[in-house]
Order: structure tokens, then C-alpha cells, then sequence
């Protein structure tokens, strides 16, 4: 997956290709079969989200829809994402339209005025309430809409917007803590609720600038895939001692620790994880993963 740096920072169109893409699958989307008890437990994901930019490239996008077409439509969606650490636990507004959240500056206008209206999230607000709030303080930030790791790539897997969503945010950086979420998350997954953690399976702002340094994110990753495929979270939670390069490959915590949320939602963490689809993005990994 490669797009010259000019044409993804200054697209002809901003978000054209995310246009050609509901023109495509609109349709499908809305006849999305939903998910019913037979299912079983939906899967647990780790999503490598971008910017706006992504929406100017046109295979991640399909890879990310076509993702979700892989499994029933979920009843809700929880989104614990890179950019939103609050301690205690919160949670972001539920109610139906309440205006996303553009965390990102100096893109084109257009991205600002991007709308991902998802339905009412009261009921889901309330069921994660029931499962954290006995053991942890909880706040309810009801004007906080999705921030971009949330609403950037739902808006592909989900473009019918048809679907409950709510955030959670971090209660910190630390792996151990992230691990610990996904597993009081974990029961969600048996009610049709998808548990989605969303960072960045490389996120290097340095290799943009050196593109010579992709070797070192490319080594991360194939590190963290190798973790991966032989359940080692012990591993991936040390991935700062661990992870080859990942000084460069993560120079900071954020877009990493989702994934250990992910891992804790699994059924048993560190087992069956496969990988839903990869490919490099301007020197950097969108390995992006789902637990059984």
C-alpha cells in the first residue's frame, strides 16, 4: 500500500476516496446482517487507525470494510483509542448526535465538517456503566463525541452509521492497565457488542521525515506479529525491553497499548489472534488484528 507523501497530504479531492466508497457499499451496508445469540461472541479488534489522510486512500478503506463484512453487524460498538486518556474511566457522550470530535489540526476544512452520526448510545452507556463502575470510578463526559481514532475508521466499517457507539477511554499508558480493561470488557462480546481497541501497530512521526527508518518499524512489526502468533503477551507487554526499534517505532505509548486491550478482551488472551490485514502507510505499519 504506497500513495506518493504529496498526493495523501494534498489530495485532488479531500476524502474523494472515502466518497467513491459509500457510493460503492452504501447499499450493503444497510443490508448488513445483524448479529443474533447463535453467532457466539463477537471477535475482539485492534484497528491501526489514521488521520484524515486516510480517507484519501482508497485500499485501506476497502480493507477496513470488507473487515467488517466478515461478521455479523454488531447491536453496539465500545472504541478505546489512542487519543483520549482520562483517569478515572470515562465515558463519552451517548446521546444521538452529539458532534464528533476533531482532534487533529492543519488538514484541509473539509475534514472538519465530516459527520458520523451514529444512533443512540444510552443503552450501551448504561451496560458499560453496569460492568465498571462497581469496582471503579466512572465519569460520563456527555458532550465528548468520537474522536478521530473512533469515528475514522468506523466510518469505513460501518459507513450506514446505523450502529451505537460509544467511547472509553484509558485510564493510562500503562500495558498492565489496558490488559486489565479489555478484560472487564471481555463478557460484552457474548451480547453482540464489538470491543474495538484503536492506536497504531507502528506510529512513528520520524520515519515520515527519514524514510530510510522504515526498516525499524518494519522490525517491529514483524516482531510484534511474531509475539502475536505465539501468544506471548508477557512479551508485548514488556514491548518497550522487547519490541526491536521500538524507541523509534513508538516513541510514545498511546497507539501501542490499545492493542493490549484487545488481547485482554480475547476469549484467552494471546490466543487465537490472526490478522485481519497489514501494509505499510507512509513507513509505518497498519497491521490490524482480531481475538477470537
Amino acid at each position: 500500500m504506497s500513495q506518493p507523501m504529496h498526493d495523501i497530504l494534498n489530495p485532488a479531492v479531500p476524502a474523494g476516496a472515502y466518497d467513491d466508497l459509500l457510493a460503492r457499499v452504501l447499499p450493503q451496508a444497510r443490508a448488513h446482517r445483524a448479529w443474533t445469540p447463535d453467532d457466539g461472541p463477537l471477535p475482539a479488534l485492534f484497528v491501526s487507525h489514521g488521520a484524515p489522510p486516510t480517507l484519501d486512500a482508497p485500499e485501506w478503506l476497502a480493507h477496513l470494510f470488507t473487515w467488517s463484512q466478515s461478521m455479523p453487524k454488531p447491536r453496539a460498538i465500545v472504541v478505546v483509542s489512542a487519543h483520549w486518556e482520562n483517569a478515572p474511566l470515562a465515558i463519552s457522550g451517548a446521546a444521538a448526535g452529539t458532534p464528533l470530535y476533531y482532534d487533529f489540526g492543519g488538514f484541509h476544512p473539509r475534514y472538519y465538517t465530516l459527520q458520523y452520526a451514529t444512533p443512540d448510545a444510552t443503552d450501551l452507556a448504561r451496560r458499560i456503566a453496569a460492568t465498571l463502575s462497581s469496582t471503579t470510578p466512572l465519569h460520563h463526559h456527555v458532550d465528548r463525541g468520537l474522536d478521530h481514532g473512533a469515528f475514522i475508521p468506523l466510518m469505513a466499517m460501518y459507513p450506514a452509521a446505523d450502529v451505537p457507539v460509544v467511547q472509553v477511554s484509558m485510564p493510562s499508558l500503562e500495558p498492565e492497565a489496558l490488559l486489565a480493561l479489555g478484560r472487564r470488557l471481555r463478557s460484552l462480546r457474548d451480547e453482540g457488542i464489538l470491543v474495538m481497541g484503536s492506536g497504531f501497530m507502528t506510529h512513528s512521526f520520524a520515519v515520515f521525515r527519514r524514510p530510510q527508518l522504515q526498516g525499524y518499524t518494519e522490525a517491529f512489526d514483524e516482531w510484534a506479529t511474531d509475539a502475536l502468533g505465539r501468544g506471548d503477551v508477557d512479551a508485548l507487554l514488556d514491548y518497550r525491553t522487547k519490541g526491536p526499534a521500538a524507541d523509534v517505532a513508538h516513541p510514545t505509548a498511546d497507539h501501542f497499548v490499545p492493542l493490549l486491550l484487545t488481547l485482554g478482551a480475547g476469549t484467552a488472551p494471546g490466543q487465537s489472534v490472526t490478522t485481519a490485514f497489514d501494509g505499510m502507510w507512509m513507513g509505518n505499519s497498519i497491521r490490524s488484528v482480531q481475538a477470537a
